[in-house]
């Protein structure tokens, strides 16, 4: 007898399980048979599809409408070839009576009828992009005359209609626009058939709303000319302005280039049966925003619910027109639009993003790429005139242009960063010097101007890059530019990256990747440590190295807080005694206690919250002498951890988190001292880096989010207090009339102490944000040195957003690229942080920028243009 068989039962069994197919309902396979439609051949595939929905139709109408509406929102590239679908089942099978004569609806038109409910679902929700894809695809069956050519119409001039609304915020209107400029992309030959002024109207709306959004585009072009006010740029094209280009030259040409620039497979089909009535799409009404009003705000006034605000979407170009599709024409947008929505779509897996997107070119027009590698010559198609592209580069082009969207990416950089590397490893040997251009395509644009903002984000996607591929690159092609001055954009862009690279690997794994030039001491582009704590006291030369220790001793030993604190002040006491000259006898103490507590939570990041927590009641402490002593305590973090600025960051934000310092402290303390390890020895006013940006963006998050929070926990309060207050009246019973008494909350009726106790906090945190945030607005005005109205100013920055100043930006030494790149994180600073900044502006205005008001200094009004732009003040 074996013992095994019982366990080999049990195995075979759960095999057996995992092998069985799941089972299907018919309607379920019907809706599964249309969702894979193309996966081999499409052309092939649609007969047989259609074959199999006319067998199964009877009673599976909405599952047949389910498959669409799953096919046409999350695979556009497969819109034309539904529409074909759609059309063949709109006609009547052989053998069955004209729909004229039978009295039924043909079975295209019951689809529609459902797939129309699906649409008006999208539409209630304001899920736009599912919106703009169901118009896509009710576009295509217009023109396979499946829909009536009136009723497409009104619906674009629904969507038309939004423009004109009432303070539309630019979200809703670009959305908006973008439904109607594709409809009548696809669609506007028959349109235009139909009636001109329709199409004209529609495209003279798009342009207007353009017109009225000119100044807020120059604060997202990727490109910073602060000189200029340019409405287009060479390098980059932002998305509804590329759409109205595109109208307009269909429009010229009568709509004819439409055909050759989206697949229609249904174009050879015959005509409509004679009775065969084509659908009527129902007018809509694209419903408004949903504005959640809280009750809540400022105590001076002014609101604090914050909406995000958008933007116009700027996206960077790297390639020409003969490489990559040009937005700017018909079937460069279709393209480009097609991608776009890949790439959004399947964020949730990025692997199938990958792959989808490299066999993309079977899905559009041939000719359109140029053939793989490797494809047999009776396979290729033939070139076509002004197209033929790359596709490996324009994929590229796409992601990097979605991941550099100011003032914010769509979705995550590491979603971008990860899909880049997915599609390295697809296909290597293609997409490889696609790649490499486009990195020496960024690094070149670095000295031009390239936002601040986006040379971040490049450092950090070639850093990760880099080290999904053994960090292979040739540094050689940089050694030239490393005779630039010290802050020169490219040369900060070599540090960030050897930096990022660093904190992915260690150091001697990237410095064995550099060559001897960039391990040079005068490069400074690898630092002269490896990233670690630095202890101020630890050399026995240091005249506090025996007080450090002794508190070291203590704190080792976890001696209790009372304890530690103790012992503090009677080190203070011994080294004022003993101290030669004039010694601030309590920022030693704090530094060596910070310090000291710093270095036995430097082993690990949880050695350092143990710290932390354990000692609080010393940390709270020593911040109780004010202003001073927060800034001694954040001094004391930014030199332990200064070979390792990514540290500083994080203890800055528990530092907050505990409330040992406020986000205003830390703010304050980035103006006035900041890392400071990449502004050379320039003397004058102060400057901001992106290290510098990284802690001001902490300390902002950090204010915003606690408001945030206590925002909800206010309206999750008065949400239950109400509940609980309309279930005891219901309990309470009573006539009908003493209940129409009772129905409204009496004004007088007492708030719980929660309650109480959480407006007040919501209160407090609100002043505290307004504060942050005034705070990061003066330091960006001292920073830049504008003189005032009345003259007196302090340090003067020098003169960088003047035109003949930034046409002489060769000659510029680090004193110049150190403000240049100031003002770039004060544009940045406006953008990004504009709903606060436009809720509180009132406030902000009067206490930091009336100084200015006046001022013909080029840096004040610079300053006031940026600001006007960010809070809607500058039409």
């Amino acid at each position: 007898m074996s013992y095994d068989r019982p366990y080999n039962n049990r195995r075979r069994n759960r095999d057996d399980y995992e092998r069985r197919e799941v089972y299907e309902t018919p309607e379920q396979k019907l809706r599964t048979a249309i969702i894979r439609l193309g996966e081999v051949d499409v052309v092939q595939e649609i007969p047989r599809v259609v074959k199999q929905i006319r067998e199964q139709a009877a009673g599976s109408v909405p599952a047949i409408s389910e498959g669409f509406r799953i096919g046409v929102t999350e695979q556009p590239y497969k819109i034309p070839y539904y529409a074909n679908l759609l059309r063949l089942l709109h006609d009547p099978a052989e053998g069955e009576p004209e729909p004229s004569t039978s009295g039924s609806p043909s079975l295209g038109k019951q689809i529609l009828e459902d797939f129309w409910k699906g649409f008006q679902a999208f539409l209630d929700k304001l899920s736009w992009r599912e919106t703009r894809l169901c118009i896509h695809f009710f576009a295509h069956l217009t023109m396979a005359k499946v829909i009536t050519v009136q009723s497409m119409s009104s619906l674009l001039q629904s969507f038309v209609a939004v423009l004109d609304e009432f303070g539309v915020s630019h979200g809703r209107a670009k959305r908006a626009g973008l439904c109607a400029a594709e409809g009548l992309m696809i669609a506007g030959k028959t349109l235009k058939e139909e009636s001109v002024t329709n199409v004209t109207d529609i495209i003279d709306a798009i342009q207007t709303y353009i017109e009225s959004t000119a100044s807020s585009k120059r604060l997202v072009q990727p490109v910073a000319l602060f000189h200029a006010n340019l409405d287009s740029l060479e390098n980059a094209d932002e998305l509804l302005e590329s759409a109205l280009a595109v109208l307009k030259a269909l429009n010229s040409a009568d709509f004819s280039e439409s055909v050759d620039s989206y697949p229609q497979p249904y174009a050879d089909l015959p005509d409509l049966p004679d009775g065969a009535a084509a659908f009527e799409l129902p007018s809509v009404l694209v419903p408004p925003e949903i504005i959640e009003l809280d009750g809540l705000s400022a105590d001076t006034g002014e609101e604090a619910q914050v909406k995000k605000e958008e933007w116009p979407e700027y996206y960077i170009r790297l390639f020409e027109n003969e490489v990559t599709p040009n937005p700017v024409s018909p079937a460069g947008y279709a393209v480009r639009s097609a991608l776009l929505d890949i790439v959004e779509i399947f964020e949730v897996n990025r692997k199938e993003c990958a792959r989808l997107l490299l066999e993309y070119p079977k899905w559009t027009l041939p000719g359109t790429f140029k053939p793989r590698p490797g494809t047999p010559a009776e396979l290729q198609p033939e070139p076509v005139p002004g197209k033929n592209w790359q596709l490996e580069s324009a994929l590229m082009e796409i992601v990097l242009g979605a991941l550099f969207v100011l003032p914010q990416s769509t979705y995550k950089a590491i979603y971008y960063i990860g899909l880049i590397t997915e599609i390295c490893k697809l296909s290597p040997s293609t997409v490889g010097p696609a790649v490499g251009k486009s990195i020496r395509k960024l690094y070149a644009s670095l000295a031009d101007g390239l936002d601040v903002e986006i040379g971040r984000r490049f450092a950090e996607w070639f850093a990760i890059h880099m080290s999904n591929f053994g960090f292979q690159w040739v540094w050689k092609e940089w050694v030239s530019d490393l005779s630039l001055s010290h802050n020169h954009p490219k040369r900060g862009f070599a540090r960030r990256a050897v930096e990022f690279e660093i904190r992915l690997a260690y150091f001697e794994r990237i410095a064995k990747t550099l060559p001897e030039a960039f391990q040079a001491e005068g490069a400074s582009v690898l630092p002269e440590h490896a990233p670690g704590p630095d202890f101020e006291y630890d050399e026995p030369s240091n005249p506090y190295h025996n007080a450090a220790q002794s508190v070291l001793n203590l704190l080792k030993g976890r001696a209790k807080a009372d304890d530690v604190l103790a012992h503090l002040e009677s080190l203070k006491t011994a080294i004022g005694e003993t101290a030669d000259g004039d010694v601030n006898v309590d920022a030693v103490g704090r530094s060596v206690a910070v310090q000291s507590l710093l270095n036995i939570g430097s082993r690990s990041f949880s050695h350092f919250l143990n710290a932390i927590e354990r000692y609080l009641p010393v940390l709270r402490s020593l911040a109780q002498g004010g202003p001073e002593a927060k800034t001694d305590i954040l001094t004391a973090v930014s030199l332990f951890w200064k070979r390792n600025r990514q540290m500083i960051a994080i203890v800055f934000d528990k530092l907050m988190q505990y409330q040992i310092v406020d986000p205003t402290d830390v703010v304050g303390w980035t103006f006035t001292n900041g890392v400071g390890n990449e502004r050379g020895s320039s003397e004058g006013s102060s400057v901001i880096n992106a290290h510098d940006w990284d802690l001001l963006k902490g300390a902002l998050d950090k204010a915003n989010g606690r408001v945030l929070v206590a925002r909800r926990r206010v309206t999750a309060l008065r949400k239950e207090e109400d509940d609980t207050r309309a279930r005891a009246k219901a309990s309470g019973g009573g006539d009908v009339a003493s209940m129409e008494v009772d129905a409204e909350i009496k004004p007088d009726e007492p708030e719980s102490a929660v309650l109480t106790t959480a407006v007040k906090a919501f209160t407090s945190l609100t002043s505290q944000q307004k504060s942050t945030l005034a705070r990061a607005l003066e330091g960006f005005i001292t920073c830049l040195g504008s003189a005032s109205s009345d003259g007196q100013a302090g340090p003067v920055a020098p003169d960088v957003v003047t035109e003949k100043a930034w046409h002489n930006r060769a000659n510029w030494t680090d004193e110049e690229w150190n403000t240049w790149e100031t003002w770039g994180w004060y544009r940045h600073f406006c953008r990004a942080y504009s709903p606060y900044l436009r809720n509180y502006s009132t406030t902000l205005g009067t206490v930091s920028l009336n100084k200015l008001e006046g001022s013909t200094d080029p840096a004040a009004l610079q300053i006031m243009k940026i600001w006007n732009v960010a809070t809607g003040e500058e039409a």
